[in-house]
């Protein structure tokens, strides 16, 4: 929990400077206001929050209710002044501490039954995942290049494993600098090679920045990438 820690108070620096016009201001998602992002980011908190808390109880707690419920609740939260944000998203991210500090080690190694079934150990990387990646797409100063080592380079085998299972993305391979080896996305048989440090690769494949930085052999234009998830 402590990269979670730290990439929370970062965040939470990052959501200070917001004035109302800057939470009105566009983010890097298309349709949503930074507003939505603040909002999307607090209510995943307790989302997470449900499931410790079914991992300590056993009483069934869904992340969400419903897909519905969840996007309605970002709807109604993005509109809200900076302050009411913040005050929001800091309380959220009480609730998820405390949460965590709750479980037992018994409690870690709960496998909850969702639809698809996963470790609640699994938990920490997933809210990291959300504040790294969402607190790039406030547009307000934070990148990809901004990315702890560890976490670029996590997130970066993870999206090439995630491809890899459904079959998705473009073939290449994959040339990480900073790593010291290459990863394979889809068939590497005349695939082009992909070359810069890990974050900046993540940061493509994830559909955050546009791969300027990145270089391509044989030259040509970076391959089209799918959605992430």
């Amino acid at each position: 929990m402590v990269e979670v820690d730290r990439a929370t108070a970062r965040l939470l620096e990052t959501a200070a400077g917001l004035d109302d016009a800057g939470i009105a201001g566009p983010s890097l998602l298309p349709g949503w206001t930074r507003g939505h992002v603040l909002a999307h980011v607090a209510r995943n908190a307790d989302g997470l929050t449900n499931l410790l808390n079914w991992a300590r109880t056993g009483t069934r707690t869904p992340q969400y209710p419903s897909w519905q419920r969840r996007n309605a609740d970002i709807e109604a939260g993005a509109d809200r002044p900076a302050g009411t944000h913040l005050a929001d998203l800091r309380a959220a991210i009480e609730r998820f501490a405390a949460a965590a500090a709750e479980l037992s080690p018994a409690n870690w190694a709960v496998v909850l039954d969702t639809e698809h079934p996963q470790p609640v150990a699994r938990v920490p990387w997933r809210r990291l995942r959300e504040v790294e990646v969402h607190h790039v797409d406030l547009a307000a100063g934070y990148a990809p290049a901004d990315w702890p080592d560890a976490f670029s380079h996590r997130l970066l085998h993870e999206v090439c494993t995630n491809f890899a299972e459904r079959g998705a993305g473009p073939s290449v391979v994959l040339h990480a600098a900073d790593l010291g080896h290459e990863m394979v996305i889809g068939d590497r048989t005349g695939a082009p090679t992909v070359t810069g440090p890990a974050h900046a690769l993540a940061g493509w494949l994830t559909g955050r920045t546009r791969g300027e930085t990145l270089d391509v052999s044989p030259a040509g234009p970076l391959p089209t990438v799918p959605d992430w998830i």
